[in-house]
Order: C-alpha cells, then structure tokens, then sequence
C-alpha cells in the first residue's frame, strides 16, 4: 500500500492512512509530525539475533577485522595489557578462513599473546572457541579428555588438545569461566538497544535466553527502557526452561514490548569450523561429516517436551543432515501436535538437500535465514560441501517460488545487525565491497520486494506478530522509521549504506539522530 500519511492515537497504534487530506479527515486533531519529504518505512525486524551477545561485543577484544594470525595475536595483546584488571581476557570474531591458515590457531600462538591469564577468544561463528594453556590447564583437558557428545576437541599428531574447542566441546571450559554480574549484563543490554534502534530495527528475535536475561527484559518493558521489542526463545529445554515455562508461553508483555513463547535448540554446529551435521563426508575433509549434537530421539525428545508445553519450536540445522534430522522430527511430531497456528521454525536452514526442501512447505515450517551468511560464507561454502550439495545452500529463491515465508535476520554479533546491509545481501548476493561481480549464485537472489518484506512482515509472522506489527496498517503498533534516501529508489550497491535518522516504537521517538 503507497500512502503519504498516517496517524496514530495517544496509545501509540495506528488509526488511519492514506493522503495527507484523508487522514486529516478520518483522524481530526492528532499531533502532526513533518517528516520533511524523507522515506517513512515500517520498523524492521531481525528474525534471529543475540541481543546480550551484541551488547558484550564492545566489551572484549575485537577479532572480526583481523586479516592475519599475527594481526589477531597483536590484537589481543594489546587489549591485554589495555586491560590488566581482568581475570580473563575474552575476545570475538576471529575466522581462519580469512587468515589463509589452512588450519586452526593454537594455544601456544594464544600463549604468546597473553602468558599470565586464561585468554578464550569466540569463532566469528560462536561455534568454536580458541583458548590459551591457561584455559586448558583450569578446565583439566588434556590428551585423555573425551570429545563430548555433538563437540569436537582438536588435537595434534600426538592427541594432545591444541586449544580449540568446537561446539558442544565449549562447554568443557564454561564452567571454570567467571559468569558476567547483573550490572555487566545491564551494560551489554544497554549497549545493544543503544545500536539497534540506531539501525532501525523496531524488534529483534533473541535466539535463545535464559532466567537471567528473561528478568532484565521484563524489568526494561516496565520501566521504558526497552527501545526495540524483543520475542524472545528460552535456550534449550533443560533446568532455565522448567522454571520460565511454569506459566507457559508468555505471548505478550507491557504493550507487545516483550514475548517469551519460543524455545531454541540446536541440532547441528557451523559449516566454517566443520560442525555442521552432513549426510555425506565434507568435500575438503572427507574424514568427517560434522556433528549431531543429539541421537534422533534425545532431539525427538527435547521437541517434544517443548510441543507438549505449547511453545513455538526454533531449531538450529545448518548442514543437510541437520536439517533432515529436524523435518523428519517435525514430520512425526506435527501428527501428535496437529494444526500451523504454533508455525515452527528452523533457524538457518543453510544446506538442505533439494529433496528436503519442499516438506519445509509441506510441513508448514518456516525457513528463519540470513542473508549476510551467504556473502560472509562465499569463501568457504562451496569448498566445504561441493558443486552439487551447494544448489540446497543459501536456497533463498527455491525456498520462496514454492510459497515458503522467509524470516530474514542477521545472526548479530556473527554478522553485522544493520538490516539494510541484509536486503543488500539478499537483492545481489554480493558483500559490502561488491564481491563478487555478478553476485554470488545469483539465481537465488531475492527481488527488492520480497526481501523488504522478509525484514518486515515476514519476520514478523515468523513470531506469529503480523497483526501488530511489520507494517503500517490500522491497528497496528506505529513501529517506523525514517531514512536520509529511499530504499527503492537508490542503486542496488548503495542498499546496505542507506542510514536512518528517526525511529519511533509505539509511535514514541526512541532515536533521532
């Protein structure tokens, strides 16, 4: 619907839209807000992020634009000694690919960097960890400690652990690391609702949460502090979920500012550090497959569990027997729990084999994809899983001719949050530098309209939230923003650099610039 004005009431939802001259009919004596002729678009929504995740980022050692072994090392010593009050030195973003390594680093490389504390540092995935002696030592793994189940601990020739720790292998060191205070948690909180609604996102999907973070959401909505809406996903079905789902499913709170009615679990790891669950062997490694992080009927089982308590199930499968693990779940559990108003999810959906595709529509369970991955994973993709495999990979036009709602999302902090570079990525299949040419695998790029749409009403029935938000309709919350150029009218390479000057939740200014 094209329209010039609309207005909404003192409650912060939309009354009417059209001409400036039918509104002022329709809806007499509402404030008038002058845009100044900019672009008005709907609020955008993220489909799947980690808001506290985000928030942490400004808080340790940034790794994401280290070209370089040696220039991530340098990276970290200098934020070492930058920071001599901290126990540990924690640090995100780093990816061997980008590093030309044709291996892991080590230990002893983290050693060099920081000698005198334990030092862990995040995969730009957030499915392997890198980790110094220090770390090794504290958390007791050595070369008879046992790679846990749907974890990998990587090894020398001589089976000694070399200081990357891959999926659920991570949580062998979590229970030696100091867990963040409630005021660091605030700061992280802080930070990321302080840069989300500076890109206009007006809700975000939280991809797994536990008590702690379920309490600061709640007290943010009541005191006004909460500037972008959150439909958040518990982390799994164990000790966090019994205690948060003794009510059931939270569908509303403070005004639609706040959701708790979706669990997430995690069927597979990450294609770049090899985690992924393949069918068949990874074709630049063809001793491994990935992992399962679960048998089928312990995942069965944990669905179930999540089904029965009438929750939205939001699953994680990346590679193709991920995926497949999850459907044929689906399959058996959607005969005991019948009906598509719950609209369950897998979250990534990144390689599916093509013959698996078509039950996510016959099923009725919605892709939850991201963009920016495909540009992000254009340098390893194709070599991790083949010519052939690859045509189910980043599948966003296959998905979409066969009717399927793709909820479009960031993954932030794994990639940038800013929503207009995911349209970007969607509409040319290329990164920010214009790499490559002609867009990578371009026949699944999206069209303009429908990747707009997955940042907005897509996303927003992917939370079963598309008669409240993810357009301006009457009825609806004024979630929108205001932009300094038109996003269908600027050139296709200029999408991701469209910036935003105002945006309003609950038709309340919460960022101008």
């Amino acid at each position: 619907m094209q329209f010039r004005s609309f207005a909404f009431d003192a409650n912060g939802r939309i009354v009417a839209v059209g001409s400036a001259q039918e509104v002022a009919a329709s809806a007499p004596g509402f404030t008038h807000v002058d845009v100044g002729g900019r672009t008005v678009l709907p609020g955008l929504i993220d489909a799947h992020g980690h808001v506290f995740g985000l928030g942490e980022i400004a808080t340790g050692a940034e790794l994401y634009s280290s070209t370089t072994l040696d220039g991530a090392v340098k990276t970290i010593a200098e934020f070492a000694r930058a920071n001599p009050q901290r126990a540990w030195v924690v640090g995100n973003g780093w990816n061997q690919e980008i590093w030309k390594l044709g291996r892991f680093p080590t230990a002893k490389e983290l050693d060099a960097a920081v000698p005198d504390r334990p030092a862990l540092m995040h995969r730009v995935d957030g499915h392997a960890v890198w980790v110094n002696s220090r770390v090794l030592a504290l958390a007791g793994i050595g070369k008879d400690t046992r790679d846990p189940v749907g974890g990998k601990i990587e090894r020398d020739a001589y089976g000694n652990a070399t200081g990357i720790l891959v999926d659920a292998a991570m949580e062998l060191v979590s229970h030696v690391m100091p867990k963040p205070t409630e005021a660091e948690s605030r700061a992280a909180l802080d930070g990321a609702l302080a840069m989300l609604k500076k890109l206009g996102l007006t809700s975000v999907h939280d991809a797994g949460i536990g008590i702690g973070a379920d309490k600061l959401y709640r007290d943010y909505a009541d005191s006004g502090k909460l500037t972008t809406r959150v439909y958040a996903m518990i982390g799994d079905t164990t000790a966090d979920f019994d205690q948060l789902a003794q009510k059931g499913p939270l569908k509303s709170y403070a005004d639609d500012l706040y959701a708790l009615s979706a669990v997430k679990l995690y069927a597979d790891g990450a294609l770049g550090s090899r985690g992924a669950a393949l069918i068949k062997p990874y074709s630049d490694a063809p001793h491994t497959h990935g992992l399962l992080f679960y048998k089928n009927d312990e995942m069965l089982a944990k669905m179930d569990k999540a089904m029965r308590a009438g929750y939205q199930v939001n699953v994680h499968a990346i590679g193709d027997a991920g995926n497949r693990q999850i459907l044929d779940a689906y399959a058996t559990l959607l005969k005991k729990y019948p009906g598509d108003a719950v609209r369950h999810r897998i979250e990534h959906a990144q390689v599916v084999a093509l013959a698996d595709i078509p039950r996510f529509q016959e099923l009725g369970i919605i892709p939850s994809m991201q963009p920016t991955h495909a540009t992000s994973d254009q340098n390893m993709a194709e070599q991790r899983v083949g010519a052939q495999r690859i045509q189910g990979a980043y599948a966003w036009r296959t998905f979409l001719k066969q009717g399927s709602h793709i909820a479009c999302g960031s993954d932030f902090p794994i990639e940038s949050p800013n929503p207009f570079q995911g349209i970007h990525a969607a509409v040319t299949r290329q990164d920010m530098q214009g790499v490559p040419a002609q867009g990578w695998h371009k026949e699944q790029a999206m069209t303009l309209k429908e990747a707009f749409r997955c940042f907005t009403l897509d996303a927003a029935y992917a939370a079963r939230q598309e008669h409240t938000v993810g357009s301006l309709e009457p009825g609806k919350w004024a979630d929108f923003i205001v932009t300094d150029r038109d996003l269908f009218k600027v050139a296709p390479a200029d999408i991701g650099r469209i910036g935003v000057t105002e945006t309003w939740v609950g038709g309340r200014q919460v960022y101008k610039k």
